[in-house]
């Protein structure tokens, strides 16, 4: 990486859904880089039983492929901060950081501390939240903890392990029921922590850059649910009938799209986006968008966690009608509201 700054990787993931394994495997695969593992782990199911050997004095461990691991005995930042700095003396080397959450954990504030802190973004670009769902028993967990459902809202990619103990059609209804939380998370297949390294490194997933991936499935049953809009309660009657397996959740994660071919006027949009993370920012898990705004000719990215909220000035629109489209992710976030207040932002 061409500017210095070490990538980190947020990964997390339910209880069992095999995160200890995928890391594993990514320490132990031959790829050539060394990466420091940084457990946020209190439990049973810790990586220190298998490849290291638990040493209660150094807090930091070097594996013998040049991996470093260590365990956070105090706060995040610090563990960071301290491994940044034993790395700038050439006390340990290391290419990347992979952060593992315990299942229960919220990777909002851990996704928080490299915006937050000067010292830190200084030192690390976040790469992206990895969530790993154990499909035998993800709706079990979806229903019952809301740390679940974040986790799903989080997330940049989602790796569904255990699915072969799954038939496909339940395996549908998931895939189906975690779009709608996450419309903008690839998802994939997981065997045994199996995953190509690419899949999971460098997927920019938090850069502000001009793509914004939302699932088209997504999109073109969104847009098919809007005459239905005025009757939003009537799910059971027959909404959802070209999904024959398909249960409806209903589910306080959800995710909606907000599209417009009129540009937005930037003074209107900043004043409204503002308030909005003010009052709604512990309910918003990730939003990003696209947009295009009154008195430029390029693109511009935004994105935000919670009520971090940053923006960019992308690529032209060049033969591209200019339009804008956001994604929104959160717990029970008031659309209506959220779509009016950006409809009177249009110019």
């Amino acid at each position: 990486m061409s500017n210095g700054l070490i990538p980190a990787t947020i990964l997390t993931g339910f209880l069992g859904s095999g995160k200890t394994t995928l890391l594993k495997r990514v320490l132990t695969e031959a790829h050539g880089q060394k990466i420091a593992v940084i457990e946020n782990e209190f439990g049973e199911e810790n990586i220190d039983n298998e490849i290291l050997v638990n040493d209660t004095q150094e807090q930091i461990i070097q594996l013998n492929n040049g991996c470093v691991c260590c365990t956070i005995r105090e706060d995040l930042r610090s563990t960071l901060s301290d491994l940044a700095d034993k790395r700038r003396k050439g006390e340990i080397s290391f290419d990347r950081v992979v952060i593992e959450t315990t299942g229960l954990a919220d990777p909002g504030p851990v996704a928080q501390t490299f915006f937050m802190d000067d010292e830190i973004a200084e030192s690390y670009l976040l790469d992206s939240v990895l969530t790993l769902v154990d499909a035998k028993h993800a709706d079990q967990q979806l229903d019952t903890r809301q740390e679940a459902r974040r986790q799903i809202g989080f997330a940049d990619q989602i790796f569904l392990s255990k699915t072969e103990l799954v038939d496909e059609a339940s395996l549908a209804a998931l895939t189906h029921r975690l779009k709608h939380m996450n419309p903008r998370a690839p998802q994939s297949k997981v065997h045994f922590g199996e995953v190509p390294i690419a899949q999971v490194f460098d997927l920019r997933g938090f850069n502000l850059n001009a793509k914004l991936e939302i699932d088209p499935e997504f999109l073109a049953e969104a847009a098919g649910a809007h005459a239905h809009d005025h009757h939003d309660h009537d799910h059971e009657h027959g909404e959802h009938c070209d999904h024959p397996h398909h249960h409806h959740h209903d589910d306080d994660v959800k995710s909606f799209v907000f599209k417009s071919n009129k540009a937005f006027d930037p003074a209107r949009l900043e004043d409204f986006l503002g308030s909005v993370v003010q009052v709604y920012g512990p309910r918003m898990l990730r939003y990003k968008g696209v947009l295009a705004l009154k008195g430029t000719d390029r693109k511009v990215i935004f994105q935000g966690v919670h009520q971090l909220m940053g923006s960019d000035l992308g690529p032209k629109w060049g033969s591209e009608k200019p339009n804008s489209k956001m994604v929104f992710i959160g717990i029970d976030l008031p659309r209506e509201v959220l779509e009016d207040g950006l409809r009177q932002c249009l110019v």
